[in-house]
């Protein structure tokens, strides 16, 4: 018999309230995970209707006092129906209740008040009108003659005006409405994050943009559905050839979502859609209140709007026409979540996509090698951008070994190069970028003495030194005062290693005093608007020096930053992570393409211990061919994704004891079916072991891995912990699992 547990109201405050029915024998062949359903509910037995969220041949309750479902809406053009698939997909796909998966696609957590626009009118005629005003002259009612007297002139007055400004009571109001002299009008509005910005802006696209753009538009009039890769390099003009085609899509009466890494894009890149499409554009992201994210899931539902720009979590936007998803900088690592179920936004795009019967476009200078990888297997069709618009030139590219300038007595942060090119921009009146791939004051603090490094008692991290004498974790947010011993030999000898974005703007106000200079990394970011603030005072030159971590080499077009410095570039190659290479050749590759954008020539600055390294060789070069190249090389010998693929379960407790003793079980029974070949011949299993940060927050983590070249075994092995999971429930303890991840843990 088979059993299907469904969700009564799709209302957010009651997801983790299913109900079980039998699926009579006539309906078993039809029924479909996200299919609405009607059947009896309550004592009365009224129809009621639901959403199917599973499947099942296990009942819940005693099958004898459970009910029948009546009748199945096997309707793919409800848009609760796709999330609901793309939701179960993405529970078998990630590990994850469905619970869980479901509040991810459906992510307005509670419902807000609605912003409604009030107004007054008259109702009275004009000589009636009088008859009424000289009655309240009569009776000493000033309040409601004034109100009237006004309503006599106006006719329709705005009821924030009049209960501000006439200084009239809510209590008079309804007063004079009971009396049919006036009545209240109220209008739902929306909080329009567009700000009312025209449409009617174009661009021109270049032979080499148009031919693409063409392609694609082609495809789409056939009905022909791909997914699509841009590889193009910084500043070659993806955005316009993305705003080319969606056009196109929106005229065809579709809906369009584009996704970002990250909110310090969302100011200017929806800029420019505003500027494009006007009021037919919304954004998502999470500094917007709760009205104001609410109102934007309203608007799409309601069809108001067709483009939706955001980052992640703007892929479950409610469209039910959707024709079109692009992701921008699709290798950034913000597109995994780091929450249950940790999905990929490429992947589950792919499957999105699919359930519309809709379009994918990835875009990026330096492609993720998973995207890049499909490519060449032809899954994805490639197009190439590898000229920037507007015949712009490339930056020049200078690679200092900061080995030689501490062998030449230089012992600053700052080479001799990147300071005379500093000073020589700020002659000229153009702008400088410094890029530093961290935050804080110091990246850790230490006794010279005894080599002691103060940790955070809640986290296996070290504390960071910031201004005003605190240490901070970054993890958990544990905040104590700097040592003035150290606590271990009580030496006097204990400091921050300082590599921090507040210590190089210390240092460059020293060295530029008559220079302007911001600062933009975690620390400056965490007010609403601030990111806008930063970025349109850089934008309008009201600083000469803006020094950043990586949200500001990513995705911006400054004309007059003609100077980009990278400060300590191999920084981020000493992560204990297999995509560091990766990731350094990214982000480098992004900081160099931020110079020289317009028509002013660009020189960029790379200072690394590591010059010889291919990451920081090819990303000097703009050479992404050389580095995917040599990076395969060694994913294919270790077997790292996109050649294999990688699981991580991970399992959390506040005792370290229970967490290691469980997870040493698990490993266990998964080990024995691996070694028989149960699930294929390379299936491996590496671990357990304490995670790279053993504990945060007093939660000790233990991790291992399983590698296999296809990811359906994974899949298969991840079903198997499930299984041993729910038969061996342990209090106190979490079990995560991670496909193919992109951060170590």
């Amino acid at each position: 018999m088979k059993y299907a547990n469904i969700i009564v109201n799709i209302s957010h405050e009651n997801l983790d309230k299913t109900f079980q029915y039998i699926v009579p024998k006539t309906l078993e062949d039809t029924i479909n995970v996200g299919d609405y359903v009607t059947m009896p509910f309550g004592r009365g037995n009224k129809l009621i209707g639901g959403y199917v969220l599973e499947l099942t041949d296990k009942p819940v309750y005693d099958s004898l006092k459970l009910k029948e479902i009546v009748s199945v809406k096997t309707d793919s053009r409800l848009v609760e129906y796709k999330l609901i698939r793309l939701a179960y997909w993405m529970k078998e796909r990630y590990g994850s209740t469905m619970i869980n998966a479901l509040k991810t696609v459906l992510p307005v957590k509670k419902i807000v008040k609605e912003k409604e626009l009030k107004s007054i009118a008259l109702k009275l005629d004009t000589k009636a009108a009088y008859e009424r005003l000289e009655m309240y002259a009569k009776k000493h009612q000033k309040a409601r003659e004034r109100l009237l007297k006004e309503l006599i002139n106006e006719k329709v007055l705005d009821y924030r005006l009049v209960t501000a400004k006439l200084n009239i009571t809510p209590a008079t109001i309804r007063a004079m409405e009971e009396q049919d002299i006036l009545t209240v009008v109220k209008k739902r509005v929306y909080r329009n994050t567009a700000g009312g910005i025209s449409a009617g802006s174009r661009v021109t696209l270049n032979a080499d943009q148009a031919a693409i753009a063409d392609d694609i538009k082609d495809d789409y009039k056939k009905g022909i559905r791909k997914t699509y890769l841009i590889h193009g390099i910084t500043g070659s003009g993806k955005t316009e050839v993305y705003m080319d085609i969606i056009d196109a899509v929106v005229k065809e009466g579709k809906q369009v979502i584009v996704l970002i890494p990250e909110i310090a894009l969302t100011y200017q890149t929806a800029l420019r859609f505003y500027k494009r499409f006007g009021d037919e554009v919304s954004t998502l992201h999470s500094k917007l209140s709760d009205g104001e994210r609410y109102d934007q899931f309203e608007r799409a539902k309601k069809g108001e709007i067709s483009v939706m720009i955001g980052p992640r979590s703007a892929l479950f936007t409610p469209f039910d026409d959707l024709g079109l998803i692009i992701i921008d900088e699709e290798h950034e690592g913000s597109y995994k979540s780091e929450n249950m179920p940790r999905y990929h936004a490429r992947e589950t795009a792919e499957v999105l996509a699919g359930l519309h019967g809709a379009s994918l476009i990835l875009g990026s200078a330096t492609p993720s090698l998973e995207a890049y990888y499909s490519a060449q297997k032809n899954e994805y069709k490639l197009f190439k951008l590898d000229k920037r618009a507007n015949e712009a030139s490339l930056p020049k590219v200078k690679v200092i070994d900061l080995k030689e300038e501490l062998k030449g007595g230089n012992k600053s942060m700052f080479s001799g190069e990147l300071k005379a090119l500093m000073e020589d921009r700020l002659s000229r009146g153009e702008q400088t970028m410094l890029f530093l791939n961290r935050r804080g004051y110091a990246g850790f603090v230490s006794c010279r003495s005894c080599g002691h490094v103060v940790k955070c008692p809640h986290c296996d991290v070290s504390l960071s030194e910031h201004k005003g004498g605190k240490l901070i974790c970054h993890y958990c947010g544990y905040e104590r005062s700097a040592y003035k011993e150290c606590p271990e030999c009580n030496s006097k000898l204990i400091g921050g290693m300082r590599a921090g974005t507040q210590q190089v703007e210390t240092a460059v106000r020293k060295m530029f005093p008559y220079a302007s200079v911001l600062r933009m990394d975690a620390d400056t970011t965490r007010q609403k608007d601030s990111y806008e603030k930063i970025l349109s005072a850089f934008a309008n030159k009201e600083a000469d020096i803006l020094i950043g971590t990586q949200m500001i080499v990513k995705g911006h077009d400054f004309p007059y930053v003609t100077l980009m410095g990278v400060l300590a570039a191999d920084m981020s190659l000493n992560a204990g992570d297999y995509r560091a290479a990766e990731r350094t050749f990214q982000l480098l590759t992004q900081a160099a393409g931020r110079a020289g954008r317009a028509g002013l020539p660009g020189e960029v600055v790379i200072q690394t211990y590591r010059p010889e390294h291919y990451a920081i060789r090819c990303a000097a070069a703009q050479d992404f061919e050389g580095f995917y190249n040599e990076e395969m090389a060694y994913r294919e010998l270790a077997g790292y994704p996109p050649a294999g693929h990688m699981l991580a379960v991970v399992a959390e407790s506040a005792d370290e004891e229970n967490a290691r003793t469980y997870l040493n079980a698990l490993a266990e029974s998964l080990k024995s079916d691996i070694i028989k070949g149960c699930y294929g011949p390379d299936a491996r299993l590496i671990g357990p072991a304490d995670a790279a940060v053993g504990k945060i927050n007093d939660i000790y983590r233990k991790l291992f891995y399983v590698k296999a070249r296809d990811i359906s075994v994974l899949t298969g092995i991840k079903d198997s912990a499930e299984e041993y999971l729910n038969a061996n429930k342990c209090k106190g303890l979490r079990v995560t699992f991670d496909m193919d991840p992109v951060r170590g843990y």
